[in-house]
């Protein structure tokens, strides 16, 4: 699995949001900037082209820093655990995160470090957070994709429903001006370059739920529903923005 081209893929579908977003923010062109989560630096690549911020990128994966380091070389980046935040109080001016709160052990945890390291009058962002719970697969025959999805989800420790309790979590953690909502959605056929990550995906996830031989007519069916124009798949993605 390509991994930064997957993560790529995600943040191609965040763009237009993150624009908004990053707008109501209202960066500095010198704003300390960190992401928690930040992967192989899918994100922290594009913001570095962008503006002139100072960056900051944490991770778990020392391999996916490494990564990062390639992709965004003007990035400081570290290994750490977002549940414990190794920096000071008040240092970010900005602070957020991009599909991770669904796979950590403590959300609620994760958000309050993220405003702790947020200076009074700064913003933290969730980007976007899923909620496999109210996905709609169509035609009827891959309905059962989503079903099987979750389950395999919360076996791997994530929460596939953390897209609804974004706000709650946010206001818990005493974020003020807090403002949530779901991501929009379209489908046409200039999408389907895509479906060969999101089987990727799919096959690594279902792997001790379905045999190959059933994997590979789930992406038939798959396949043939886009052509025919009638295939529809949407996960809510909720985002969520709140001032310190």
């Amino acid at each position: 699995m390509n991994w930064h081209a997957r993560y790529r893929q995600q943040a191609r579908w965040t763009q237009s949001l993150r624009a908004y977003l990053f707008g109501k923010a209202a960066i500095a062109a010198n704003a300390q900037c960190l992401e928690v989560g930040c992967g192989t630096g899918a994100l922290l690549e594009e913001l570095s082209l962008r503006q002139e911020t100072l960056l900051h990128g944490l991770d778990t994966n020392f391999l996916a820093l490494r990564e990062a380091a390639v992709h965004a070389p003007s990035a400081i980046l570290l290994c750490a655990d977002g549940h414990a935040l190794p920096y000071p109080n008040g240092l970010f001016d900005l602070t957020f995160c991009h599909y991770l709160l669904l796979w950590v052990r403590d959300p609620l945890r994760v958000i309050s470090e993220m405003r702790r390291v947020t200076r009074p009058g700064g913003v933290v962002l969730a980007l976007a957070e899923p909620d496999y719970g109210g996905r709609i697969d169509y035609p009827p025959e891959l309905e059962s994709l989503g079903i099987l999805q979750s389950q395999a989800l919360r076996t791997q420790g994530a929460d596939p429903e953390i897209g609804r309790k974004l706000a709650g979590l946010f206001v818990q953690a005493g974020l003020r001006q807090v403002e949530a909502g779901i991501l929009g959605a379209e489908w046409n056929t200039l999408t389907l370059h895509a479906e060969s990550l999101e089987w990727s995906v799919l096959a690594s996830d279902l792997a001790e739920y379905l045999s190959p031989q059933d994997l590979q007519t789930f992406q038939h069916q798959d396949t043939t529903a886009r052509q025919n124009g009638q295939r529809v798949l949407f996960v809510p993605t909720f985002f969520a923005w709140g001032r310190v």
